[in-house]
């Protein structure tokens, strides 16, 4: 980099799970990306054709770390310290669904799959009993007018 780009570089760089952090948070992004992989592991387990089933791993490890990323960004943007003290187990929750996201990254049983469903479940009813639905999702959207 020359001396002039780097006088000009931003010095700090800013990180969030979008361009403009929308506040924008819904465990079903993580939920939809955890069907994926149970649904893959599914068709993985019934199958012998092995590129077939090569394929399904490749795409089931891109969907769970996809659902990580989608309970990350619940947990590290949405989730407050005032959501912790309603929810004591919420770290511990979120932090194992995020171990069970590279757990199925790692595997092709569906139990494992299946238990990391359950646990944005657990993760889902805590979005909602905080408010989630109605603080982070635009609620009772009217459609736009055809011109």
């Amino acid at each position: 980099m020359s001396p002039i780009a780097r006088l000009f570089a931003p010095k700090i760089v800013a990180r969030a799970h979008c361009d403009i952090p929308c506040g924008v948070y819904d465990p079903q992004q993580a939920r939809i990306e955890a069907e994926s992989c149970y649904k893959i592991i599914q068709k993985y387990n019934d199958s012998q054709d092995q590129l077939f089933r090569e394929r399904c791993i490749v795409v089931k490890e891109e969907r769970a770390e996809l659902a990580k990323h989608h309970i990350d960004v619940l947990w590290s943007d949405y989730f407050k310290p005032e959501h912790l003290e309603k929810f004591p187990k919420l770290n511990e929750t979120c932090w194992k669904a995020a171990k069970q996201a590279s757990q199925v990254k790692r595997t092709t049983d569906i139990a494992e799959a299946q238990k990391l469903l359950d646990l944005i479940d657990e993760i889902d009813q805590m979005w909602r009993a905080t408010g989630g639905p109605t603080t982070t999702r635009m609620v009772n959207m009217v459609p736009a007018k055809a011109s």
